[in-house]
């Protein structure tokens, strides 16, 4: 897969987030996994590590795995997604094809919404109610 590692004798523990994320996705593709599930792979990660992360799914992907991409940031999702199921609380708020959603409206919904419209709402209320 083209996994760039400093040192590849040193010992996966001692690696940075994004080098083993990498080596744990290349892994998975080495012994033939068939789907991948990975939970906020990118949650502790900067912005160029996160990249490197993204690739290596995306090319997990396009090889055929399915891949299965927890995260609480569209940014990350939109581009290696194909379907984005969205949940609040464990309870399904819409499922869309990519065709179906832009990045925009994922990231409006996937931060709340209708609850930030209703926050605004109130807020709007309140400013004009000080005046």
């Amino acid at each position: 897969m083209g996994i760039d590692i400093r040192d590849p004798d040193q010992p996966v523990g001692t690696l940075s987030g994004g080098e083993r994320q990498s080596v744990a996705i290349a892994r998975a593709v080495y012994f033939g996994a068939r789907v991948l599930i990975l939970d906020e792979p990118t949650s502790a990660l900067g912005v160029r590590q996160a990249g490197v992360v993204l690739r290596y799914v995306a090319q997990a992907r396009d090889r055929g795995l399915g891949v299965v991409f927890i995260t609480h940031n569209p940014h990350h999702a939109y581009p290696v997604g194909d379907r984005f199921l969205l949940l609040n609380r464990g309870t399904s708020t819409g499922e869309y094809a990519k065709s179906e959603i832009s990045r925009e409206d994922l990231t409006r919904q996937m931060a709340g919404g209708a609850e930030l419209d209703q926050l605004a709402h109130e807020l709007n209320r309140l400013e004009a109610a000080s005046e």
